[in-house]
């Protein structure tokens, strides 16, 4: 067993403890208490004067799949040969070595969802994974994640100078909605060919994982919004830059969002209405979100940074820390084994020597199911 002992405990799950004590075992959680308690014969890790939170969470990223300090040889984040294709898995193009794996843990990242980029209308599965290891199959938090689908700018672009379709908003939605009763087709079938695209739909008909849809503008955003309404599947809009004009209408619907990058430029005309103050008025109007980097477009490892930005915009500083812990989790579904330290969660927490959302903060160590994760 393992005691982290002493340290300013943010469980992410009530009031901070000012002094406390987490125990570990076996992986888990094993209790969370208020003073310094150390069990006979626990190895003691003593955290006295540092801040102990649960491990951040980037809900949108391309950590594995754009590897550091490669270009084509490896970026394998659009399969540009194709607007549709959801069979694709993001599992297979991780490479769990990529130095963006190190930089996360060494920000505290504990668990990133990597996945497609937005180049097709519809671009393949998204994974969740823990950041360390060297096996991908190892790091598995879940799979797949989300079906990632991309609406404005990205599918036209990446089509439309080719002459072929997606050439419009239009068309990207029609596409998607063609897809998606394809896969309505294929699972009334009693006894269907196997049809991996099919399967990958029907995974998103069968509300077992969400569409998460890529987009910025509010029209885009209204428009997946639109499509969900139509054929009763769970949506997750990623990005949402523009969802303080349309925060009302995602509350209403019960639609969750992964915000950003923030650490950015207008990088798009779609980007022109991007502001701080967007984390702000989506938690105003009781919007389920976690905030992003999608690295590499912002570091992985500045995942707390993105959220001090948050902080900067008008969002509180315990809403912003559980944009990137327990809110990141709820959206996953996972909220019953990350996100917050309490009891039978895997025991992935992080040791800063001061708050995290301080620029200056430092990690001094992570833990990962329940094992040192720095050296």
């Amino acid at each position: 067993m393992l005691a982290i002992t002493g340290g300013k405990i943010l469980t992410m799950a009530g009031r901070p403890l000012e002094k406390g004590t987490v125990l570990i075992d076996g992986g888990k959680i094993a209790g969370v208490h208020a003073g310094v308690l150390a069990p006979a014969g626990a190895e003691v890790f003593d955290a006295s004067g540092m801040i102990v939170m649960p491990g951040m969470i980037d809900c949108h990223s391309h950590v594995g799949i754009v590897e550091e300090i490669y270009r084509e040889e490896g970026d394998d984040s659009n399969e540009m040969t194709g607007p549709v294709t959801p069979h694709l898995r993001a599992i297979d193009a991780v490479n769990p070595l990529d130095l963006g794996f190190r930089d996360a843990v060494a920000g505290g990242v504990t668990t990133v969802v990597t996945g497609p980029g937005s180049a097709n209308i519809i671009g393949g599965e998204m994974v969740a994974l823990k950041t360390r290891g060297t096996v991908v199959d190892d790091m598995i938090v879940r799979q797949p994640a989300g079906l990632k689908a991309a609406l404005g700018e990205n599918p036209k672009r990446s089509y439309g100078r080719e002459k072929k379709s997606p050439a419009t908003r239009m068309a990207s939605a029609a596409m998607i909605r063609e897809a998606l009763i394809q896969g309505l087709t294929y699972l009334k079938k009693e006894s269907p060919e196997r049809d991996l695209k099919m399967e990958a739909l029907g995974r998103v008909l069968r509300r077992e994982v969400p569409l998460r849809v890529h987009a910025h503008r509010a029209d885009d955003i209204m428009t997946a919004v639109r499509i969900a309404g139509e054929f009763a599947i769970d949506l997750v809009i990623e990005h949402c830059t523009e969802g303080h004009l349309v925060a009302q209408k995602l509350a209403e619907k019960k639609i969750p969002a992964v915000i950003g990058p923030v650490i950015t430029n207008r990088a798009k005309v779609e980007m022109q209405g991007m502001t701080l103050a967007t984390a702000r008025v989506l938690a105003d109007n009781g919007v389920l979100f976690a905030i992003m980097t999608d690295h590499p477009v912002v570091p992985v490892q500045y995942l707390a940074a993105s959220a001090a930005l948050a902080v900067k915009g008008g969002l509180s500083a315990e809403h912003a820390l559980k944009c990137i812990t327990i809110n990141a989790a709820r959206i996953l579904g996972l909220e019953k084994q990350l996100g917050s330290i309490e009891p039978g969660k895997d025991a992935d927490i992080v040791i800063l020597d001061r708050h995290p959302l301080d620029i200056s903060s430092r990690v001094a160590q992570v833990f990962i199911n329940g094992e040192k994760a720095l050296p």
